[in-house]
């Protein structure tokens, strides 16, 4: 017999992940707080066959699997065991499947929460964005049991790529959050080696075609130079998510109290961008951000 989802968190990354869900044969019921997504974004998925709720507690009765994809810890937490959450209406043995980025000490106090009501967790932050989300080509890194990523597995092959699992409940979010200090550190990287030529007379767009294919390219410079070049800053990652990210990385680095510089100051980079309101920008940004710096 096919399982049951309920899916909690349609955004841009959850409604096409949902929607892979559907094609391939599964009952879905999906959770949001507004009814017009239902008439307007997700309509196509209700036709299909998904159950629309408006309350978290039609989205969690009656389901094998309740998957969420929220923005913070303090959503997910809301959402699985605050007051009227779906943890209170899920059955015995429901399997709850994380794909937000949060904190990985409270995810793994999340999993335990469940684990005592009867209930299994995993985190598995994704990795590749809106794209590989529509395509079903996200890369997935997992944290929790063995016995509980077997089954999550069955939902996850969906909409990924590859999935890799990382270690217990937490590790998942380890994971994602040094993918994210890589990538941001990254794009930083990016925007000053064009600065660095820009400044120096040369055409950015040649120094690009020049060294994009050596031991300095990487996948995250081939998508940002060309923004960075143009100047064009509409939102393809917006920094705010990348801002959110790099901020549980550096808190958590801080309590375990590591020194990262690059850290460090790419944390500082992205709360510049959240206080002068380009959050909603895309992560190229920071290439702009340099004209602000003066040098020592």
């Amino acid at each position: 017999m096919a399982l049951t989802v309920g899916f909690i968190g349609l955004g841009t990354m959850g409604l096409p992940m949902a929607r892979h869900i559907v094609n391939r044969g599964f009952r879905i019921k999906l959770y949001a707080r507004r009814a017009e997504v239902f008439e307007t974004r997700a309509k196509s998925i209700v036709e299909q066959g998904a159950t629309p709720c408006m309350n978290l507690s039609d989205v969690a009765t009656d389901v094998d699997v309740i998957v969420t994809n929220v923005t913070g810890t303090d959503d997910v937490e809301g959402v699985l065991l605050g007051e009227g959450g779906a943890a209170s209406f899920a059955k015995p043995d429901t399997l709850f499947i994380d794909h937000s980025t949060i904190d990985p000490a409270r995810t793994t106090e999340i999993s335990q929460r469940l684990y005592t009501l009867g209930m299994d967790f995993v985190d598995a932050p994704v990795s590749g964005g809106v794209w590989a989300s529509e395509e079903g080509r996200l890369i997935v890194m997992q944290g929790g049991s063995e016995e509980a990523c077997a089954r999550a597995n069955e939902i996850i092959n969906c909409y990924a790529k590859t999935i890799t699992r990382v270690g217990t409940a937490g590790h998942g979010q380890i994971a994602k959050l040094s993918n994210q200090i890589a990538q941001t550190i990254t794009i930083q990287g990016v925007a000053e080696c064009l600065t660095f030529a820009k400044k120096l007379g040369a055409d950015p767009d040649a120094v690009f075609q020049a060294i994009k294919d050596g031991m300095g390219g990487s996948q995250m410079m081939s998508l940002m130079a060309p923004k960075m070049i143009a100047e064009d800053f509409d939102a393809g990652i917006e920094a705010r998510l990348h801002a959110k990210d790099v901020g549980i990385a550096h808190e958590t680095a801080l309590n375990q109290t590591l020194s990262l510089p690059c850290l460090e100051f790419i944390n500082r980079q992205y709360k510049t961008i959240m206080e002068q309101d380009l959050g909603m920008r895309d992560s190229s940004i920071l290439f702009d951000l340099l004209k602000q710096i003066e040098p020592n």
